[in-house]
């Protein structure tokens, strides 16, 4: 990253130009703002979900394990849960999840994102805004098919997705987690008046793109930043139910302010308040607090908890992890 942000701030008085110009270029946000669909019906709903899973099916491109997934009771259920996975990633990032929610209950969608879950390991460096938000508002209309109370759980650059859900389709979404959300990078990574230069340069595709150590797109992760940027200040009122967000001190990736004060701004919008879960850092998880493999029999109760604070109920009393609610 440190070649990176000397593009943006190097010292040439071209550069510092340059740079000015940046910070006044638009980043475009009616762009990204989508009218609610029709809603959808159990049958139309899981038909789409169907057509969505019978073409990666066809798709060589696409590898099986990744393909999108759906849980169903085979019939609409109280409530269905949306699971967007994280930037790099596919549907699988939410097996172990998926199945906790479906044990309670739930109808289940977990949608494969634009250039995800390939043969391809770096098609999703081709990722567009405009794209993944078709793609997250499509997968929203599907979800609110399947149940009579909708949420969002999201993770990572799903977990923008998420809070863009919340509040662009307010009509639909009632409950919202997110884990490790990519709101902005970590300040070691970028700092804070760097990150609006890399948008409009990585994320408008003006400069060649760049891979870091992780695998990730310059180009593409600012998609999901552009998404961030892009989120109403402020924040609306929709009736959300519940609000709540997962950490860990560990990791790397994210703005560690940036994930609680986004959606400490979207509850407190809504008049409710936020639950913020810090994961121990004696369990060794970084950035993707889905991976669970370390934790043996810990993992599954990690999941309860995952889901309890989905739910907003009572905080779990286990003492596996503190929970901190933070008032509307």
């Amino acid at each position: 990253m440190p070649e990176i942000i000397a593009l943006v701030v190097g010292g040439s008085a071209l550069v510092v130009a340059a740079v000015a110009g940046l910070y006044l270029w638009p980043l475009g946000r009616r762009a990204l703002r989508l009218a609610p669909a029709d809603p959808l019906d159990f049958d139309a709903a899981t038909g789409v979900a169907e057509t969505i899973r019978a073409a990666e099916a066809a798709d060589p491109e696409v590898r099986p394990e990744s393909r999108s997934r759906l849980l169903s009771h085979g019939s609409r259920t109280g409530r269905a849960v949306l699971l967007l996975h994280g930037y790099t990633l596919a549907p699988e990032q939410y097996d172990e999840l998926a199945e906790v929610f479906f044990a309670r209950g739930y109808n289940v969608w977990i949608p494969r994102a634009p250039h995800h879950g390939t043969v391809d390991r770096r098609a999703h460096h081709r990722v567009g805004a405009a794209e993944l938000t078709t793609y997250a508002a499509q997968a929203v209309t599907v979800a609110a098919g399947l149940g009579d109370e909708v949420g969002v759980v999201g993770i990572s650059g799903g977990a923008v997705l998420a809070a863009w859900l919340a509040q662009v389709r307010g009509d639909v979404v009632r409950r919202l987690l997110v884990l490790s959300p990519f709101f902005g990078p970590d300040p070691r990574q970028a700092p804070a008046f760097a990150v609006r230069p890399l948008i409009t340069l990585y994320g408008r595709r003006l400069l060649r793109d760049r891979v870091n150590s992780r695998g990730y797109s310059f180009s593409a992760v600012t998609q999901y930043l552009t998404i961030a940027r892009t989120l109403p200040r402020p924040p609306r009122r929709t009736g959300l139910l519940s609000a709540a967000v997962a950490i860990s001190p560990l990791d790397a990736v994210v703005h560690p302010g940036a994930a609680v004060t986004v959606p400490r701004r979207i509850a407190r919008a809504n008049g409710i308040a936020l639950r913020v879960c810090a994961l121990p850092e004696s369990w060794g998880v970084r950035h993707n607090t889905l991976d669970l493999t370390a934790l043996g029999t810990d993992a599954d109760e990690l999941l309860r908890l995952y889901v309890d604070l989905y739910e907003g109920g009572p905080a779990p009393t286990s003492g596996l992890v503190e929970t901190v609610t933070v008032g509307g």
